[in-house]
């Protein structure tokens, strides 16, 4: 066990952890020439596409150093806010982190972030300054703020370029030098960390661990102790850049386990595997997923609604920060009310629908969670608008507040100012990290994030902001729920809950934006947004109309006025009966009003 490592990378987006992987896995000639290519470890098509990391991916290294050959566990972590889930996964099967600092651009909110997260992880911090050698690189500037942060020495940072491969060597030295290696007793009874999973259409469930205590042989009779279910361990192996099987897996190792499962609910992330005839002890300090963000997806076509299911549970296998339940809508039909840990999260789980299942999805408009007292002083959870009491019965709602963290350059401040106090935030501390960096705190509303917020400070300060949040609890507001009604039906997929203070203005885009999307019928459509029995805006969609009284050249007028008046009747009875059919470009819309 003393020549094990496990470590991972962390960093704030787009500071080169896939890049820097590639070139570790090349130093240690773990990929063949041939296999190699930019973010070998990135496998999904998406990944390579948008260019960012979504799933932590775990790999195994030999490394040879003094004569003495060294087993090091890889795991590279994404970088997103939305991420985040996976990134703690990840720290709780290491024992160490690379904290990646971009040369260019100094430490950002997501470096913070994950630092804190790696410390309450009691991991060795290994900090890197990466891309050393680009034109914009400030070394000298960038060191100040890793000393300042971490309270390392200035030795102890290493320079390095994941792109052209300096220092790769001296960090592999530093792990092996500086990460301590893992502790455990190969002989005590199993107790392994199940931290992430795959599904397999030939093979079942893959599920991946990190050992604690104990060995693991092939053919053992395993139990996971979450859920209980006993299997026999058909094949274990090590994670190369396959899966490579291996007899036994012991202590301090990380692993794969194939079992035949074929249902996904045995499997649990954050699970201890252990062996059922001597068991051992439940692996404590595991977090469970908070979602944020809440959106209903609807199959396009009802009768694919078993199928999604199916799909479902295959995707949360392998994302475990996905939660779903069923829910029905008068619309759309039945289909699953999903939490998410923010908009890209969100688009990212629609995409793999599409992609690796080929499932279409209609997703309804995202809202947070909010929680509403009665007067009776009854505690409801409101996930979506139709869940909403009735505005009578109603004592107070309060809304979830996060605590954002904005860190940007000083010529920003102002259109970031404007930004968030638009958005209901308040400004908690504004603080210089150094004399071009600024970090300010705001507390805001989750609700006001959700749709454009991340999109919106990006353009406002040229991509010079990053962005961070943790959530803070609960505290009132005037939430009120917003319809919209067509011809006088109310169409719940298209409600909002909304504050007060913004439901006219929304209503009225929304209202708008209706009316440029719905097509035309043979009869007038009206579009209303609404707050309870008020009606805040209103658009009308005419009629297609045909001249029925082209054939009537002169003659006497009444003979006009009475096609008129059957042609109106006509329309009336149409009207009454006819329904308006809603575009999936509706349902988007509504995500994309400015």
């Amino acid at each position: 066990m003393k020549h094990i490592r496990n470590f991972c990378i962390i960093a704030h987006i787009d500071h080169g952890k896939s890049t820097l992987a590639d070139r570790l896995l090349e130093h240690t000639k773990t990929i063949g020439s041939r296999d190699m290519m930019n973010q070998v470890l990135d496998d999904m098509d998406l990944e390579r596409e948008k260019g960012i990391t979504i799933k932590s991916k775990a790999i195994q290294m030999d490394y040879v150093i003094n004569g003495q050959q060294y087993t090091l566990n890889l795991i590279d972590t994404p970088g997103h806010v939305d991420f985040s889930y996976e990134v703690s996964r990840a720290l709780a099967a290491c024992e160490g982190a690379l904290l990646l600092v971009d040369a260019s651009q100094g430490i950002q909110a997501q470096t913070i972030s994950n630092l804190y997260l790696a410390i309450g992880n009691d991991l060795e911090i290994i900090p890197v300054i990466n891309k050393i050698d680009m034109d914009g690189a400030m070394i000298p500037e960038v060191k100040d703020q890793i000393i300042e942060l971490i309270g390392c020495k200035d030795e102890d940072i290493l320079l390095a370029s994941g792109k052209s491969g300096i220092g790769i060597e001296e960090i592999l030295q530093a792990v092996v030098a500086r990460i301590p290696a893992p502790e455990g007793n190969a002989e005590a009874p199993l107790e392994a960390l199940l931290f992430d999973s795959v599904f397999n259409s030939f093979r079942g469930i893959i599920a991946y661990f990190r050992i604690y205590n104990g060995t693991i042989r092939k053919g053992d009779k395993v139990r996971f102790l979450a859920t209980g279910a006993e299997y026999e361990a058909a094949e274990i192996g090590v994670l190369k850049l396959g899966l490579e099987p291996r007899k036994e897996v012991k202590a301090g190792d990380v692993g794969y386990i194939i079992t035949g499962i074929k249902t996904a609910k045995d499997v649990k992330v954050g699970d201890t595997i252990t062996i059922a005839s001597n068991p051992g002890n439940a692996i404590q300090g595991f977090e469970e997923v908070k979602p944020m963000v809440f959106a209903g997806i609807f199959p396009v076509v009802t009768e694919d609604f078993e199928e999604l299911r199916d799909c479902m549970e295959k995707l949360q296998l392998n994302d475990a920060s996905l939660t779903y339940e069923i829910e029905t809508s008068q619309a759309l039909g039945f289909g699953f009310r999903c939490g998410f840990l923010g908009l890209l999260h969100m688009e990212i789980i629609q995409e793999r629908l599409e992609r690796e299942f080929n499932q279409t999805v209609i997703t309804t408009v995202p809202n947070v969670s909010f929680i509403a007292y009665t007067t009776r002083d009854e505690k409801i959870i409101v996930n979506n608008p139709a869940e909403m009491p009735d505005p009578v019965k109603i004592d107070r709602v309060e809304e979830p507040f996060i605590r954002a963290q904005i860190i940007t350059l000083p010529e920003y401040i102002g259109n970031i100012m404007t930004l968030c106090l638009g958005k209901r935030g308040i400004l908690l501390n504004q603080s210089y990290l150094t004399p071009t960096r600024v970090e300010l705190i705001f507390e805001m509303p989750l609700t006001e994030i959700v749709f454009d917020f991340y999109d919106k400070l990006k353009s406002n300060t040229r991509g010079y902001a990053s962005f961070d949040y943790t959530p803070i609890g609960y505290r009132e507001a005037d939430i009120a729920k917003m319809d919209i009604l067509l011809n006088g039906d109310k169409v719940d997929a298209l409600s909002a809950l909304i504050h007060r203070s913004r439901a006219q203005d929304f209503g009225r885009k929304l209202c708008e934006k209706l009316k440029e999307l719905l097509p035309r019928q043979q009869f007038m459509i009206a579009i209303q947004a609404a707050v309870g029995a008020k009606v805040l805006a209103r658009e009308t969609i005419s009629a297609m109309r045909k001249d029925v009284t082209a054939k009537c050249y002169g003659g006497d007028i009444s003979r006009k006025r009475k096609l008129l008046e059957k042609q109106k009747e006509g329309k009336k009875r149409m009207r009454q009966i006819g329904n308006v059919e809603i575009p999936q470009e509706a349902f988007l819309a509504v995500l994309k009003l400015d």
